[in-house]
């Protein structure tokens, strides 16, 4: 409900205020949707894009809300273990600074189009858990165990960002869809 309908009622709503310009965060679980999360924001991407307004797509912001970083910090400051779905685990991974600001440039793109953030290369996650775990003064498998605890329905092993199909827009990490 929050990601499609409630965007269409901000749509609408941003639309009777007159604002000219309205940015959708999107995520890239709406390329290929496998889950009701990616579905719902590729409805509310589509309804942004209807009435001419922009998304941005990206990945994982670090230490935002949604991140795993902050469970893991938790996890590993309590003794462990730190847990992971899949051993095989990718996530792209950005800082809150640069989300903003590539945000930010954006917004003052095209209108009516989709643009997804290039977050450089996936991370294994368990290279990132055992790094923390060092970082933290521990030793990965000895002090702080790592358990897989399994894939969940609907997530994937590794996200899509939809780079092959995009085009450029003249800035290195903002492409079009």
């Amino acid at each position: 409900r929050n990601n499609a309908r409630a965007t269409e009622g901000l749509v609408k709503a941003v639309r009777t205020a007159g604002i000219a310009n309205f940015v959708l965060i999107s995520t890239d679980k709406a390329v290929n949707p496998s889950s009701v999360m990616g579905r719902t924001k590729l409805a509310a991407e589509k309804a942004v894009l209807e009435a001419g307004y922009t998304a941005v797509r990206f990945g994982n912001v670090l230490g935002s809300s949604g991140s795993v970083v902050p469970k893991w910090e938790r996890q590993i400051a309590n003794g462990g273990p730190v847990t992971i779905t899949d051993r095989r685990m990718t996530r792209y991974f950005m800082t809150v600074q640069e989300a903003v600001g590539l945000v930010l440039v954006a917004s003052t793109m095209e209108r009516g189009r989709i643009y997804t953030l290039d977050m450089g290369k996936p991370v294994s996650l368990v290279a990132l858990a055992e790094e923390m775990i060092r970082r933290a003064g521990w030793r990965p498998y000895k002090d702080i165990a790592i358990t897989f605890t399994g894939i969940r329905p609907g997530e994937k092993l590794a996200e899509e960002l939809g780079l092959g199909t995009a085009k450029p827009t003249g800035h290195a990490k903002i492409y079009m869809s």
